[in-house]
Parts: C-alpha cells; sequence; structure tokens
C-alpha cells in the first residue's frame, strides 16, 4: 500500500464549508453592477479558481474598468457572511491526527494571501501548515505551480504527497504535477463532475476522508 508523507488541502468547499457564501458573493456582485447574474451551478463551477480567471467564466461582460468595482462588491457580501462560515466538522481532528504521525500538511488555494491569513487566524489553524500557497502568489489552478512551489519548499517528491480537494481543478491539478488526488464530494463540484477528472480516490465526508488517511500516511 502507497504511503505519503504530506498532505496538501484545498481551502473553499474542502476545509471550510464557504461554497454558498462564493457562489451568493458572485451573485451579488454581479447584480450591483447590473451584470447578467450566474446560476448557482455556474458560479461554483469556478470555485478554486483564482477570482479573476473565474470572473472569464461566469461574468464574461465584465469590463477592465468594472473590475475593481466587482472585487469591491464580491469581497463587501462575501465578508457580510464570514462570520457565519464554518469548518467542516471533523477536519480539525484530520489535521491533528495527521501532525501527530508527523505528516507535512500543506495549502494550495485560489484565496488571496489576505484572505487565506484571515480564515488561518480566525480559525486559530496559523501553526498548523507547514507551507501554503495562494493564487495571488503563483499560477492559479489548475497549473501545477501551487503543488510543485510546495514541494520544492518542503523537498518533497511527487509520489510523497496526497492533493485533497472538492474541484476538478484541484484534482487536475495534482495530476499536471504528478501527485496522487483524493476528490471531496461534500464541495462545490458533483460526484460526477469530480469521476470525470480521474482522481486517484473521492471520499463523500471527512470521516470517510481521514479513515483512508490513517491507514496511508507514512
Amino acid at each position: 500500500m502507497k504511503r505519503y508523507a504530506a498532505v496538501v488541502f484545498d481551502w473553499d468547499g474542502t476545509v471550510m464549508d464557504s461554497t454558498h457564501s462564493i457562489v451568493s458573493a458572485i451573485q451579488g456582485a454581479c447584480r450591483d453592477l447590473g451584470l447578467p447574474v450566474p446560476a448557482a451551478r455556474e458560479a461554483s463551477w469556478v470555485i478554486g479558481l483564482s477570482l479573476e480567471s473565474a470572473l472569464y467564466r461566469c461574468a464574461p461582460d465584465l469590463t477592465a474598468e468594472q473590475y475593481p468595482r466587482f472585487i469591491e462588491r464580491y469581497r463587501h457580501h462575501f465578508l457580510a457572511r464570514d462570520p457565519e462560515i464554518r469548518l467542516f466538522e471533523g477536519i480539525t481532528d484530520v489535521f491533528s491526527s495527521l501532525r501527530q504521525r508527523e505528516i507535512l500538511l500543506g495549502v494550495a488555494t485560489g484565496k488571496s494571501r489576505l484572505g487565506l491569513d484571515r480564515a488561518l487566524r480566525a480559525k486559530s489553524l496559523e501553526q498548523v501548515f507547514h507551507a501554503t500557497r495562494c493564487a495571488d502568489e503563483t499560477r492559479g489552478k489548475p497549473h501545477p505551480a501551487m503543488l510543485l512551489e510546495i514541494m520544492s519548499e518542503l523537498r518533497l517528491e511527487p509520489e510523497q504527497v496526497l492533493m485533497i480537494g472538492d474541484t476538478t481543478h484541484d484534482i487536475h491539478m495534482a495530476t499536471a504535477a504528478g501527485v496522487d488526488s483524493m476528490a471531496v464530494t461534500y464541495g462545490a463540484h458533483d460526484k460526477q463532475t469530480l469521476l470525470e477528472s480521474e482522481p486517484t480516490v473521492m471520499v463523500s465526508s471527512v470521516r470517510d476522508m481521514q479513515h483512508w488517511l490513517l491507514d496511508r500516511v507514512a
């Protein structure tokens, strides 16, 4: 059985139950600017991408002049819901179990550095992860740069790493980096969509994630 020395997590929809808040913020910003409002399915598909990349798909009519205003309104709507956003139940137990086994932990997220750091502080997780990468620091998903940079920083080989995420963007990033992947079906992308991206394994809950991981970490 293959064993991993490091696990890298996506954030939104994988660690934090923020999918609905992101969708609502995208829709609210479009509404504020008088743009066509994307359906929830369309808005949720772009979760995990950098915000700029996401807008090319779900707000194609947005002009360069409107972009700063859109970002301001998106942040307004997202932060208004921020106190409601919770970590998925049991995910901190996963982190604790892995760290007890001296597994290296990382985050590769479409969030900005400001957004991730704010979330880590709010949930008292600043000291949990050994390396993190955000969409405004390097190439966004599904480009493999985030994973490649984390592996370089932690001196890891691809076969030592597992990437966990709730979107096909996470799975395609892992594949491009030569890394195994776990798709979770409780986030932004549905099971069939995730299956088409061919993850190494798929789980439907944090509990199943933990059980699978603890049998396969070094």
